[in-house]
């Protein structure tokens, strides 16, 4: 079987890579693509393959801009972290629908699910429903993660998240407990799945809960530190940088 994963996360796209070749060896990952510019420049040099994972929001649109430029016929598995309510449509449309982070037992069944696609069985993605899903439904915010840790989950609840941060390339969660998990997602992707109201971003590091802001001060150059609760790993990383203070005080204030 010859498998392209088109997914603008390296974490996630690696992940992905090693849990596919750990349940068959013998499948080919004969793409990674990052974006929908470089996804239509190989669909178009090469034959398609058996199977594509296919993560909706890429660095530069919506991945179904693929589809507008190239037609392609290869079963769809998609794996995003797209609100839960789609999940049904999903795979009522498509091979299946995977929710990151992704968990071995669920790659397993949506790939055994694909051994079924064959000869009259074999059907094309509805991909303009799919769109329209994604277009037409009301703006919903993320509510919880499920965190990996090792072979189990664990689910945070947003309400528990303190705030977010980038560390050593790896983004991180923590909790009003201090327990922090490494997940799948940047700071520009988080920003997107939380609800504005209630997470903001101060700087290139750190994502924050106002709910686990514990004290402000002014600082330099109009800038504003925070205490948060629990502490930051370095006092530092916790001033809103210079072109995001304004905006910071207008959303303290909505």
């Amino acid at each position: 079987m010859k498998v392209v994963i088109i997914e603008d996360e390296a974490f996630a796209a690696m992940r992905l890579k090693k849990m596919i070749q750990e349940y068959d060896p013998q499948i080919q990952i004969v793409a990674e693509l990052e974006s929908v510019a470089e996804s239509v420049r190989w669909f178009k040099a090469n034959p398609e393959p058996d199977l594509i994972f296919l993560d909706i929001h890429l660095e530069d649109d919506l991945s179904f801009a693929i589809f507008d430029q190239v037609n392609i016929l290869s079963p769809i598995i998609f794996t995003t972290a797209f609100d839960e309510y789609a999940i049904k449509a999903f795979k009522l449309k498509s091979i299946d629908y995977l929710l990151k982070p992704i968990v071995h037992e669920e790659l397993a069944a949506a790939l055994k699910k694909y051994e079924h696609f064959s000869g009259l069985n074999r059907h094309a993605v509805d991909l303009q429903s799919l769109y329209n899903l994604i277009n037409t439904s009301e703006k919903k915010y993320r509510e919880r993660f499920s965190i990996s840790i090792g072979t189990k989950l664990k689910m945070v609840e947003l309400s528990d998240t303190a705030y977010f941060f980038v560390l050593d390339k790896g983004t991180f969660l923590r909790t009003y407990q201090g327990h922090t998990y490494l997940i799948d997602y940047t700071l520009d992707k988080l920003e997107e799945m939380l609800n504005p109201v209630s997470f903001f971003r101060i700087n290139r590091k750190y994502l924050i809960n106002v709910a686990s802001i514990v004290n402000m001060v002014s600082y330099s150059r109009g800038r504003v530190k925070l205490e948060l609760k629990p502490p930051a790993d370095d006092e530092f990383d916790a001033i809103v940088s210079i072109d995001r203070s304004g905006e910071f005080k207008k959303w303290l204030n909505q």
